[in-house]
């Protein structure tokens, strides 16, 4: 993840944690937390880097891999 700095990192890394805690098999397979990660990486690149907006784009791409609706 070079060329984020050091807050944007740990936004990151908080979230997809935080989002991965809601998979089963203590936290997903890598390839679901690849692809929850590629998202936010995509996010940050646009702008996107606060806790808030990682959030929502990780919620969209878990709900995106799972297929369930957001509510």
């Amino acid at each position: 993840m070079s060329g984020f700095d050091e807050r944007t990192q740990a936004n990151m890394d908080a979230v997809l944690e935080e989002t991965c805690r809601e998979l089963p098999h203590h936290g997903g397979d890598h390839q679901t937390r690849k692809y929850i990660a590629r998202q936010m990486i995509a996010a940050a690149r646009s702008g996107q880097t606060t806790l808030g907006e990682l959030r929502v784009v990780a919620r969209h791409a878990l709900l995106t891999l799972t297929g369930r609706k957001s509510a």
